[in-house]
């Protein structure tokens, strides 16, 4: 079994994205291209990254006292991703992209991520270079978004310090005035930046002509004190090396230093560093600091990252649902080829008879079905945020604006839900294995250490939920959660139709009764530590309710579609889904609709 048949169905059968050639920035593409893109992925992933995911996940990156040295395989996968147009797929042809929807271009990424998720950053340098032609000057776009998207640059996000973690409101690196001419540099208002920044992913490599880093700091005030909160927060570009006007590099090294390599349990194949800007160890013109060009407005920093940063949770879901697959593809073979036990019959087991495969036994196609739900399930829901993006970009005004609002409240989801639950696959896909599960002749283990970074990755649970409860579901009057629950009834009032599927549609109607009311309970005393409190149970709950939805959805297609396996495993993972997932949501929903105060009530010695 092989990824490409569910990518196409959910493509093509569910989502419709042929319709999208109607649209006068889609109207050159056809089928063909999407295939062509499909197909050339598809083949890069199997040839460059596949074989050596085993191999970057031994052979970390280290540092020789002058340079990151990585594998040659990496430094080849690299070159073949920049060479296939993917980092640029969706920008203008006038810069030398497809323009490509980005439901393409998500589905084409996924190839990569199942193949070897830590070989690549691809999704960061595309993220940096997406937000500067939003966010940047035309010369900020030229000379660093442009050869970003050449792949001759790469980018990261800096956002975390070492004593701050997820809580931007205490970033203390500095940037000052870079002169009395800072504001003139054609490169944009010129500062020199002072201070550290912990886990950044792809921060020192030698893959890349460059690195551009984006980099969120904060400039004093008439009295050289910071501003407290998220307010005085600005974003810079910091290139490793420094450029001119043209592009080019001068020579000069930026005061930009790496710090140290981490050494986390997955991903191992990406660099993950600790950088220090502006300790003067590569001095710029003769000064300690770091050279860094003011992106947008002073202070406004942080919402211009959150456009690589929402972009970047899409695509942390899209990873973590990805290793979620592989594990199941993994199992699934492993679960046909094993044979182990014996049916019971009236008398019992016979030991005479020979081993059965185990996938044979219930229990093992329990924790299978499982997998395919969770995982397949994900990758409609990615799927489905990767076309509210398109939606966003090319539909007419009103529709468009929806697609907005319903991105903003799906988001949380699309990064968590898979981070929490397709490593749970990976986790059952480890017990299919059973002890064979725990070595490395099997690649299970490595995609759930794999797959464990994406529960913190871009926002852990906490944050994530507290985003939900706490300003998605509120925002703009409650309208996106309005258009999310229209989307829902839309296709419980379909699913009724079919017999078979109504007694389903009747669960999610009651399910999607259950979120709302607790939405309401939890705020009903407009203190936000009793809302939040239980913001975690309400973010599964959520979650769970949007999933079943999807699959609903997904089930619909399946119906009209020939008779095959395919469409029988589809239905199955649906019904799988309702009769042994949806039913959590009313212990989750309970803690939340009560404002229980078990966890926060309980003081610190008691633990």
């Amino acid at each position: 079994m092989t990824l490409r048949p569910t990518v196409d169905f959910l493509l093509h059968d569910w989502l419709h994205v042929e319709t999208l050639q109607q649209r006068e920035r889609f109207a050159d593409h056809s089928r063909e291209t999407f295939d062509a893109v499909l197909d050339t992925c598809e083949r890069i992933a199997r040839e460059k990254y596949a074989p050596f995911n085993r191999l970057v996940d031994t052979q970390e990156p280290h540092f020789d006292g002058e340079r990151v040295i990585l594998p040659q395989a990496t430094h080849d996968a690299q070159k073949a991703y920049a060479a296939s147009g993917m980092l640029s797929a969706a920008q203008d042809y006038e810069v030398g992209g497809m323009q490509l929807p980005y439901t393409v271009e998500a589905a084409a990424n996924a190839f990569f991520a199942m193949a070897s998720v830590s070989i690549g950053s691809g999704m960061l340098t595309t993220g940096n270079a997406n937000l500067l032609m939003v966010h940047g000057t035309d010369a900020q776009k030229r000379v660093f978004a442009l050869n970003e998207f050449s792949g001759r640059f790469s980018g990261t996000m800096c956002l975390s310090e070492p004593q701050a973690g997820s809580s931007l409101s205490d970033v203390s690196t500095r940037a000052v005035p870079d002169g009395a001419d800072f504001a003139d540099d054609p490169l944009g208002p010129r500062y020199r930046l002072k201070g550290n920044k912990m886990w950044i992913s792809a921060g020192e490599h030698e893959l890349t002509e460059n690195i551009i880093h984006l980099v969120l700091a904060k400039i004093p005030d008439e009295h050289g004190k910071l501003v407290p909160g998220t307010r005085g927060i600005s974003l810079f570009i910091v290139p490793k090396k420094i450029v001119n006007i043209a592009g080019e590099l001068t020579g000069e090294r930026n005061d930009v230093a790496l710090a140290g390599l981490n050494h986390k349990c997955g991903w191992r194949g990406t660099t993950n560093t600790l950088l220090n800007f502006g300790e003067g160890k590569y001095p710029v013109g003769g000064e300690a600091g770091a050279v860094g060009y003011l992106v947008g407005q002073a202070g406004k920093g942080l919402h211009c990252m959150f456009h690589m940063m929402n972009e970047a949770r899409i695509g942390v879901g899209m990873a973590a649902t990805m290793l979620g697959m592989a594990g199941y593809l993994a199992s699934l073979d492993y679960a046909k080829n094993r044979p182990q036990g014996r049916p019971m019959g009236p008398a019992g087991k016979d030991p005479a008879q020979p081993p059965v495969r185990i996938i044979e036994h219930a229990d093992v196609k329990r924790m299978l079905l499982a997998q395919k739900s969770y995982c397949e399930g994900a990758l409609a829901l990615e799927l489905y945020c990767a076309r509210l993006v398109d939606e966003q970009h090319t539909a007419e005004a009103a529709a468009a604006d929806d697609a907005r609002l319903l991105l903003e409240v799906l988001t949380p989801i699309a990064k968590s839900w898979p981070s929490e639950w397709c490593l749970e696959a990976n986790s059952l896909a480890i017990q299919i294995h059973g002890g064979y599960g725990y070595t490395r002749d099997f690649p299970v283990e490595q995609y759930w250490r794999d797959n464990r970074l994406n529960m913190i990755h871009e926002g852990t649970h906490g944050i994530q939920a507290m985003d939900l409860l706490g300003r998605k579901v509120l925002m703009e009057g409650g309208k996106g959660l309005t258009l999310l629950a229209g989307r829902i009834n839309d296709t419980i009032q379909r699913a009724l139709h079919v017999p078979e599927f109504a007694a389903h549609a009747n669960a999610l109607g009651l399910a999607l009764a259950q979120v709302g009311a607790a939405t309401q309970a939890a705020w009903s005393t407009g203190e936000p530590t009793d809302a939040l409190a239980n913001a975690v149970p309400y973010l599964q709950a959520f979650g769970h309710t949007v999933l079943a939805w999807v699959w609903l959805d997904v089930a619909l297609a399946a119906h009209g579609a020939p008779d095959s396996a395919a469409r029988t495993g589809r239905l199955a993972a649906m019904r799988f889904f309702f009769h042994y997932e949806l039913p959590k949501i009313g212990a989750w929903l309970q803690v939340v609709s009560s404002r229980d105060q078990t966890c926060a009530a309980l003081p610190e010695e008691a633990f």
